[in-house]
């Protein structure tokens, strides 16, 4: 694989083109970058790309922290390791942004990826395809994570409820508990889907849940044509897909403005 020239068509397809990501999203220009906007607060709302000189940078994220404001909306600049100028994440927090931890974006051709789904005795995948599947997903996410999935719940079940072909869910139950949850997005015309969540309570890690959500959705990927999937790795997540044949793309670290939950 030609990770620049992948790297390349990520930036374009991905971020520069990018389609909204879900039901009465728009993506736009603000100057220099390119945004997102939701219709509510609880939707992704925050900067895709951007290709900034030294001399403009500073101007362009007032320009965005201007545009969020005035709708009252918190959002998150997506800032990746190769982004221009030098220097633009510190721009970033003199402007009031808050760095999150970095995560490493990890790509990999479907048709080199594994597809068997190998699952510890007792744990069974159940797909998510209504409101009591998304109830399920986001006690997954709050015990894998510690946080409240209350955004998750609302993102999941209104792409179910408006865009359901945009999107496959999964939820790893151990009798009636869930323990894992993972879904994959689509993105019709780019050649990629992104893969979401795969985070595992405490006492199921270790044992391949995540490594067989990979392989869930690799399968679901090959069989609708997708050539690329893309992951933003936590430093947990990065050696097992690496394992599985994914290779480090570049960086990106979301920088918050506002309380986000």
């Amino acid at each position: 694989m030609d990770l620049e020239a992948v790297r390349a068509a990520f930036d374009l397809r991905m971020r520069r083109d990018a389609p909204p990501d879900g039901p009465g999203s728009v993506v736009e220009r603000v100057g220099g970058v390119v945004v997102q906007t939701g219709p509510d607060a609880e939707s992704w709302n925050g900067v895709l790309w951007s290709d900034l000189d030294a001399a403009g940078a500073d101007a362009a994220i007032a320009a965005v922290v201007r545009h969020f404001a005035a709708l009252e909306r918190e959002f998150e600049w997506k800032l990746y390791g190769h982004d221009r100028p030098a220097g633009l994440a510190e721009r970033l927090v003199a402007a009031g942004f808050t760095p999150e931890p970095q995560e490493t974006v990890m790509v990999a051709e479907v048709r080199e990826l594994p597809t068997g789904v190998r699952l510890p005795d007792g744990v069974e995948l159940r797909p998510v395809t209504d409101a009591a599947g998304v109830a399920l997903m986001t006690r997954a996410h709050e015990a894998a994570f510690g946080s409240d999935g209350s955004r998750i719940h609302h993102q999941v079940l209104t792409r179910l409820a408006e865009d359901p072909d945009s999107m496959v869910a999964v939820v790893a139950m151990a009798g009636d508990e869930p323990v894992c949850a993972a879904r994959m997005e689509f993105h019709p015309g780019t050649g990629f889907a992104s893969l979401w969540g795969g985070g595992t309570a405490p006492a199921w890690r270790g044992r391949g849940i995540y490594r067989a959500l990979v392989a869930h959705r690799t399968g679901i990927a090959a069989a609708r044509g997708v050539r690329l999937l893309q992951v933003d790795a936590s430093d947990d997540s990065r050696p097992i897909l690496q394992r599985l044949g994914f290779s480090a793309l570049t960086t990106t670290t979301p920088h918050a403005y506002g309380a986000r939950g």
